[in-house]
């Protein structure tokens, strides 16, 4: 007599108990909270490390953009303006990591805020909001800056080691084409920074 051997059948089970349920969903929930908090734990180690010096081309918030005050505002002035009155436009760093008028001012010997090389300071967030842009006492008045006729642009930032922000650069192109449009003046008349961008 020969023995056949049968394969071994396993039943098929269709239902999990509801015990099983609970242990596997929980189970799952585990693995996925342990996950989220270790990415949240690291990606905040990261951006601590990051401290004063975000990456370049990271995250815009359009909303604190917007919340910042109109390029229309920041360009009128108590003096009266004339189409002829200014010829160029001239941008250029402050060669300092923060800043604004006030710090300006005291950094370049002067007494008054009022006595700086400049019609317009566009702050980084260290010193002034990021992206905000200052109105001198010099622009309100329309007084050329060693008797040139081109507006001047102070951006707080060195240049090397801070670079300016994307709420800078943006503001610049702003606050440069109104000047633009309101005073006709022509677009190869904007000096860049070398380096700008």
């Amino acid at each position: 007599m020969t023995a056949q051997s049968t394969p071994l059948e396993i039943p098929e089970r269709t239902r999990i108990s509801d015990k099983e349920r609970t242990f596997l969903t929980g189970s799952r929930h585990a693995k996925v909270f342990v996950i989220l908090l270790a990415s949240m734990t690291v990606g905040a180690i990261i951006l601590m490390a990051l401290g004063n010096n975000p990456p370049s081309a990271g995250a815009f918030c359009l909303s604190r953009y917007y919340g910042l005050d109109p390029v229309e505002e920041a360009i009128t002035s108590r003096a009266a303006q004339s189409a002829g009155r200014w010829n160029c436009i001239e941008i250029y760093y402050s060669g300092t990591k923060a800043g604004n008028i006030e710090q300006l001012a005291s950094l370049g010997g002067l007494a008054n805020p009022e006595d700086t090389n400049c019609h317009f300071v566009i702050c980084n967030g260290l010193g002034g909001d990021d992206g905000q842009i200052q109105t001198t006492e010099k622009w309100q008045r329309q007084y050329p800056i060693r008797d040139l006729n081109a507006i001047r642009i102070c951006v707080i930032a060195d240049g090397e080691t801070t670079r300016p922000t994307d709420f800078q650069i943006k503001r610049v192109e702003a606050l440069t084409e109104a000047l633009h449009r309101k005073f006709n003046i022509q677009p190869e008349s904007i000096y860049y920074l070398g380096d700008w961008r």
